[in-house]
Order: structure tokens, then sequence, then C-alpha cells
């Protein structure tokens, strides 16, 4: 996957270290954007050679697409900057920022040198009147979304505290071909990509803890023409496959654990669908859980500690979470509506979020780890399945059939609108949102 690289140069770092405090300091929390968001102004960033100003104007645009899809920031308009240009630093008027409700001010130079893009960047606090940070970026000249995306996420981190999700991905799937196959997008829906071409029914696609792979389920043919669900592995590095569990029946609903060395996921050889956890390295698969009911949909907590699952153990679908060390002593976690589904952790361990059965339709819905809180996401707009957070934690990604047919919508944890991210791919389901790329 594409890299941009970073690097401060001389100039940069004089004032970097300068101001090394204010740039660790968390303006404005995630959390806190539903009744406050910080004012931000984007400045087109100087040019002095005109053969350069529309690639820095693709790299502006990347940005400042960023910023408003993600809508955690509000956008002062360029009319009412106070000023045309910064030059420095130096030269920013901070009391006629404030006057124009700015809260940061974003400014900078950018050049094209042989096949590099340059951007040297900078952020200041209007209201501190202090660096907040300042970057020379370098990156390839083909690259210049990745360049855009990459100082959007330093924005949102240096602002906010947390890593900005601009360069993560979904892995979902789609039956635009007439076969469902796994496809990837960027975060915003653009970028669309087909990555199995087995013409059969691919399912359940999963991210290892480094993006580099993905786990899925394929409705595959055996050699005694025996159809079998069986789970394969994709290499994004090398752009191949591998079988890495056939036994009879179900291989499916993959979640690797946090180091990426194992996969969690339901087999069925045995009758009766469980939980088994694969070791990537010895191919050797030991069985998690053992029950009465089918036990399916496990995931890892962030530590690797514990397990969630759903299982029918006491008749209805319910969420399951365990220790891995004592699975079977399983706690019950969900205990309302008629089938809840496909839990998946939030980044930091307290919550889970789920889909569940309840008014005869399938919501979003999350619920802290020790079942003391639940809140609902979704309500009254068809059916909403397949939760997956984002690596920050602060949207969730599901599959929604409100426009029609399913598609793929995304929506923010603390409330807001949801956005839709799949179109003209068919019917579209099962997202997993990439960790950080």
């Amino acid at each position: 996957m594409s890299k941009v690289h970073s690097f401060p140069a001389l100039l940069v770092l004089s004032f970097a270290f300068a101001f090394s405090a204010k740039a660790q300091s968390t303006y404005l929390k995630v959390g806190e954007a539903k009744t406050k968001k910080s004012v931000v102004a984007l400045m087109a960033p100087s040019v002095p050679v005109a053969t350069a100003s529309a690639q820095a104007a693709q790299v502006s645009k990347t940005i400042e697409s960023d910023l408003q899809f993600v809508e955690i920031f509000n956008l002062l308009p360029s009319s009412g900057f106070p000023q045309a240009s910064i030059a420095s630093t130096e030269a920013v008027k901070y009391p006629d920022w404030v006057k124009a409700g700015a809260d940061f001010v974003a400014f900078g130079n950018f050049k094209l040198e042989a096949s590099k893009a340059v951007y040297e960047f900078h952020l200041v606090n209007v209201g501190g009147n202090a660096e907040v940070f300042g970057k020379r970026y370098l990156a390839d000249a083909n690259e210049l979304k990745v360049l855009g995306h990459t100082i959007a996420n330093d924005i949102v981190e240096k602002i906010t505290g947390k890593k900005g999700i601009f360069l993560t991905k979904l892995a979902m799937t789609c039956d635009k071909t007439g076969k469902k196959e796994i496809y990837t997008m960027n975060f915003d829906g653009s970028d669309v990509r087909q990555i199995t071409k087995l013409h059969s029914l691919s399912m359940a696609p999963a991210w290892s803890p480094d993006g580099n792979r993905l786990a899925f389920s394929v409705y595959n043919r055996h050699s005694d023409n025996v159809k079998n669900i069986d789970l394969f592995e994709y290499s994004f590095k090398t752009g191949s496959f591998k079988i890495i569990s056939n036994r009879k029946g179900i291989n499916s609903g993959a979640n690797y654990n946090p180091s990426g060395t194992k996969i969690a996921y339901t087999m069925s050889f045995s009758g009766n669908p469980e939980i088994h956890v694969l070791d990537l390295a010895s191919k050797e698969s030991s069985q998690l859980t053992k029950s009465i009911g089918f036990d399916v949909d496990p995931a890892y907590s962030p530590d690797g500690r514990q397990i969630a699952f759903v299982s029918s153990r006491a008749g209805k679908p319910m969420v399951y979470v365990a220790d891995i060390a004592n699975a079977n002593a399983a706690k019950r976690l969900t205990y309302a509506g008629q089938y809840n589904a496909t839990p998946n952790w939030s980044p930091d361990g307290k919550k889970i979020v789920f889909a569940g059965w309840l008014d005869k339709h399938f919501d979003i819905f999350t619920i802290t780890t020790d079942g003391s809180k639940i809140d609902r996401m979704t309500k009254d707009e068809g059916n909403n399945e397949d939760p997956t957070y984002s690596p920050d934690g602060s949207f969730v990604a599901f599959t929604s059939s409100r426009s029609g047919g399913k598609n793929i919508f995304m929506m923010p944890i603390d409330g807001g609108p949801a956005k839709r991210l799949s179109f003209g791919l068919g019917k579209c389901d099962a997202a997993k949102w990439s960790p950080y790329l």
C-alpha cells in the first residue's frame, strides 16, 4: 500500500521544537463534536510556480473533502478570510482571525521538485496565538490524494487527540457481477477495488491487524465434487490467495487476534457449529466453545484476552463474552430482542456494537462490556446489520436496506445522519473496517 513519508525541514524543526508542548494539546475531543465544533480555516497553499497550481488544488481539495466528510469541524468559508495569503507563522494576524470566527488556520507552500510534491504545512491555534504543528511533507507527484489524506489525518490528530481515518478502508461483499465477491473501498466509498474473482459466493471478510491480509470464506467445490464453505486468506503484498481451513462443513466468520497470529472462526465438521481458533503458523486448530446451540460470529477484544460471539445455547441467538482461557464459562451479555448478531468491540474495549432484531427489523445497538448500558443507534430506516467500528472508535459502518437494496453506510458513534458509501455495486453487506493503514 502506498505510504507518504513526512519529515520536518530545518526551518520547520526550529518551531516544531519551540511549540512541542502546544502540539501535544487536545483542543477538541471527538465525542464533543455533537455540541461543539472547532472552526478551521483551510487556506490554499502558496504556489511559487504556476505549473504546480493544479496539483496544489488537488491536495487542498482532498484535505477539505476529508474534513467535510467526517463533520468533526466547521470550515470557515474563504469569503470570510481576513488574509488572502500567509507567508509564515509570524505573518498570521491572530486578532483578525479571532474576529472572523476561526479557531485554527491552516496554510503553507506547495511546489514540485522533479517527480516529488513538497508541501510545507502549518496549523496555528488562533486563540492561543501559537503554532500547533508544522511539517514538510514529501510525496510522489502521482500520490497527491494520499498526501492530502495524510495531512488531513495530522490535522484531526493534533486538534482532537485521535488519529484520522482518511487512509483507512473497508472490505465488503457485493454482487455487482452476479456473484458475491470481496471488494475494498476507501473510508468515504471512493477507490473501489474488486479483490476476488472466484465466481462463487465469497463472504465475511476480516482484516489482519497490520492491514496486509484479508480472511474470508468461499462456497467452494472440492475435488470430490462436494460443496463446502472454506476459509481463504488474501495477501495484499503478493496478490495471492490460499486456503487456510477446509474441514468438512462450515469454515467461516473469521476474526484475527490482535497479534495477527491466530484466527477465531466457526467450524461445523463435528456437526454443531462451534468456535475454533486456528494457529496460522502451525496450521493447527483448537476448539474454543462447546454448547448445545450454535456458536458463531467470534470477535476478539482489543487486548486479545476475551472473545465475544453469538450463541443459541439459551434458545434465542444472543451475544456472549468469554475469557479466551475459559471460553466455556461464557457470560451472556444481551437479552433484548429475538436475535442478536455480529458483535464487534470498540477500539478501547469498553463497548460492543451488534445488530439486534427488534420491532420487526434489524437495528444497530451498542452495549457496555459489563452489560450495564445499551444504546440504539438506528431505528425506522429499514434493516441495519453487520456493524463495524472505525479504528478511532468515532464511527460505525454497517449494512442497511434504507435506500432499497443492501448498501454500506456509516454514521458517527455519538449520533448524526448516516452517509451512504457504496454505489453501483449491487447488494453489499458484511463490511469490515480496516486498521490504520
